[in-house]
């Protein structure tokens, strides 16, 4: 009989650190923002970003260091890619940036606008107007991926922030804490499953972990792509390297395995045969001067592949051209 494991919470809301100190990694950033802090003053931000990075929880952790538990009263936390418009910025934001703040060290409210990229144009343009006038009595924080979706006068009003990929090793030894403290047992090779499949993301990684335990006590690679029902990079490595050395038979019956019984998705084989090209250990030995025309291979099949290209057709004719160039020094025909 399976044990089936429940969680009275999500582990990304569980162990999300509520202090600056306790964020992982990006120390450039908490070392700004905690002079912020003790000066008791704070101008707009702008945390830009890849996705799982701690862009919101720095956010979170700054409201609480500002207001202790009183923290909600004192903060309108808005989705911006949800409540993009011009009348939410005119009415829910405007109203609450008018009024003073009911508890903490500092004589503001905090608005904080998550995926803040994706507002309208009209909408930063009446939020640019708003952090101009209510700016004694509120600060906002935006958050984006993308900081190239936020508009220039709106870039100019805030300190800017860029927050990186979070390093293995940091990634790893909070997966360990987790783990720890929710009894499990993960292997070397789990954590290495869950770096594949997150790259850097710690929201992704935690995920992960969480939908893993809910498969089984002892967490290793197999039981990590299990619970997410993915094939094992290994396994499409291995394809790739069948294809490009030439072994096409074995590797044509290889993706047929990857489709029908491991059900891949073909972007993630994609992914994969970029991160083989373009990584140094891997047994395909690209020579530098190659990997540019193969990448732009790589993403012309991608490209193809989203506007809903046959995956078989793609995928196989991307191998072919990766071998042809790597056998032939001449240019593609």
């Amino acid at each position: 009989m399976v044990e089936v494991v429940r969680f009275e919470q999500l582990w990304v809301e569980k162990y999300r650190p509520r202090r600056i100190d306790d964020i992982i990694d990006q120390d450039h950033v908490k070392e700004r923002i905690k002079e912020f802090i003790k000066i008791g003053d704070l101008p707009h931000l702008l945390f830009h970003g890849p996705p799982g990075v701690g862009k919101t929880t720095m956010a979170l952790a700054i409201a609480y260091e500002l207001y202790g538990d009183a923290w909600r009263e004192n903060v309108l936390e808005l989705n911006a890619s949800d409540e993009r418009g011009i009348n939410v910025i005119r009415e829910k934001v405007k109203e609450f940036a008018k009024s003073l703040p009911t508890a903490g060290k500092v004589s503001f409210r905090l608005v904080i606008l998550d995926e803040a990229d994706n507002m309208t144009s009209d909408a930063q343009q009446a939020l640019r107007r708003i952090m101009e006038i209510y700016y004694h009595t509120a600060r906002f924080i935006l958050i984006a991926n993308y900081v190239s979706g936020i508009i220039e006068p709106i870039q100019s009003r805030c300190a800017v922030f860029r927050f990186a990929p979070i390093p293995k090793e940091a990634l790893f030894e909070r997966l360990r804490y987790i783990a720890s403290c929710e009894g499990l047992e993960i292997t070397d090779d789990g954590l290495e499953a869950i770096w594949e499949i997150s790259q850097g993301d710690m929201r992704k990684a935690i995920n992960t972990l969480q939908a893993a335990a809910a498969v089984s006590r002892k967490i290793d690679a197999e039981t990590v792509y299990k619970a997410l029902g993915k094939a094992s990079p290994t396994l499409m490595r291995a394809f790739v390297y069948e294809a490009v050395h030439g072994q096409f038979s074995s590797a044509m019956k290889r993706l047929e395995e990857l489709f029908n019984v491991y059900c891949a998705d073909p972007i993630d084989i994609v992914k994969t045969i970029h991160r083989e090209v373009m990584s140094s250990h891997s047994q395909l030995k690209i020579p530098e001067v190659e990997k540019p025309k193969i990448i732009a291979m790589v993403g012309d099949a991608h490209y193809r592949l989203l506007r809903g290209a046959d995956p078989r057709v793609q995928i196989l004719g991307l191998l072919c051209k990766i071998r042809r160039r790597l056998v032939s020094s001449g240019p593609e025909s």
